[in-house]
C-alpha cells in the first residue's frame, strides 16, 4: 500500500482494532440545515469527546473540525453533491477534487454512487476517476454506493446491497459504505463478496436507540469494519455517551448489554 495512503487510513481506522466509527456531516447540501448540525463546530467537539474516529463533511466545513485542542479527528471530505429541491435528487455530481482534499488536509476523500438512477453511468465514471485520482495521491477513497432508481424495488435486499460493495470495491474503492441488511447470515455473505472493509450507512432515524445498537452489533459480528452514521449519532440527545457506548461496542467488542452498563440515560 503507497505509505500516504496507510498513514491517512490510520487517522480514519482505529489501528489496533481497525476498525472505524465515523460520522458523516454532509447533510446541509442535501438537506439543508437540521437538527444536530446547527453549530457544526459544537457536534463535532461532542463526537470527538466520545471518541468518534473520524467525521465526515463538504469542503466549505472542515475548518469546523479542525481539532485546535484535543484528540485527533479524522477528516472525510466529500467529494459528490446533490440536493432533494432537485427534480432529480438521486443524482450526484463532483463538486470538488482529490487535489482540493488534499490541500484542505484531508485524511480521505468519499463518493456517492447511486446505482439504478438514469445517470448512473456518470456516476461510476466519476467514482472509477476519483479512484485514479486517490490512488496517484494516496488519499484513502470510501464509496457509499446504494441501490436507488426506477427498477429497485427494495435497495435492503442482501443481493442488491452484494452487488453495491461490489460495484465499490471493483471500481477501486479502499472502503465501501453500504445499508445494512438486517440479519447476519445476509450481511456476513455482503462483507464476503466485498474484499475491503465494509461500513454500514445508518439510513432515517431510527426510533430506537437500543434497535440501532443491536444493528451496530450484528454488523460487526459479521464482519463490518465499522458504521458510518449520521443522523442516529448527532440527532441523538447525548451523541458523546452514545459514540461512548459505540466505541464499547466496534473497537471493545462488548455485547450491547455490558456496553450499556451506567449508560441507561443513553436509551
Amino acid at each position: 500500500m503507497h505509505t500516504g495512503k496507510a498513514i491517512r487510513l490510520e487517522r480514519i481506522f482505529n489501528r489496533n482494532t481497525q476498525k472505524t466509527i465515523i460520522v458523516p456531516m454532509d447533510h446541509g447540501v442535501t438537506v439543508g440545515p437540521i437538527a444536530g448540525l446547527e453549530k457544526m463546530r459544537d457536534t463535532v467537539t461532542n463526537l470527538v469527546a466520545g471518541g468518534a474516529n473520524a467525521g465526515l463533511v463538504h469542503k466549505g466545513q472542515v475548518q469546523l473540525g479542525h481539532r485546535m485542542q484535543g484528540r485527533d479527528f479524522g477528516c472525510i471530505v466529500h467529494l459528490s453533491a446533490g440536493t432533494t429541491l432537485s427534480p432529480f435528487p438521486n443524482v450526484k455530481r463532483l463538486v470538488t477534487t482529490v487535489e482540493e482534499a488534499i490541500r484542505l488536509g484531508a485524511d480521505g476523500v468519499s463518493v456517492h454512487v447511486n446505482l439504478g438512477d438514469e445517470t448512473e453511468g456518470q456516476m461510476l465514471s466519476d467514482l472509477g476517476s476519483v479512484a485514479a485520482s486517490a490512488s496517484e495521491w494516496g488519499m484513502p477513497l470510501l464509496a457509499m454506493v446504494y441501490a436507488r432508481g426506477p427498477k429497485v424495488s427494495d435497495e435492503y435486499d442482501p443481493e442488491v446491497v452484494k452487488h453495491c460493495a461490489r460495484v465499490g470495491a471493483e471500481l477501486g474503492a479502499d472502503v465501501v459504505k453500504v445499508n445494512y441488511t438486517g440479519d447476519f447470515e445476509s450481511f456476513s455473505k455482503v462483507v464476503e463478496c466485498a474484499g475491503i472493509p465494509v461500513v454500514i450507512a445508518g439510513g432515517a432515524k431510527l426510533d430506537s436507540t437500543r434497535d440501532f445498537l443491536d444493528m451496530v452489533r450484528i454488523a460487526i459480528d459479521a464482519g463490518a469494519a465499522g458504521l458510518s452514521v449520521g443522523r442516529n449519532v448527532f440527532q441523538h440527545n447525548d451523541p458523546t455517551r452514545l459514540v461512548e457506548v459505540l466505541n464499547r461496542i466496534v473497537h471493545m467488542d462488548m455485547p450491547v448489554d455490558e456496553a450499556l452498563a451506567g449508560y441507561d440515560d443513553v436509551l
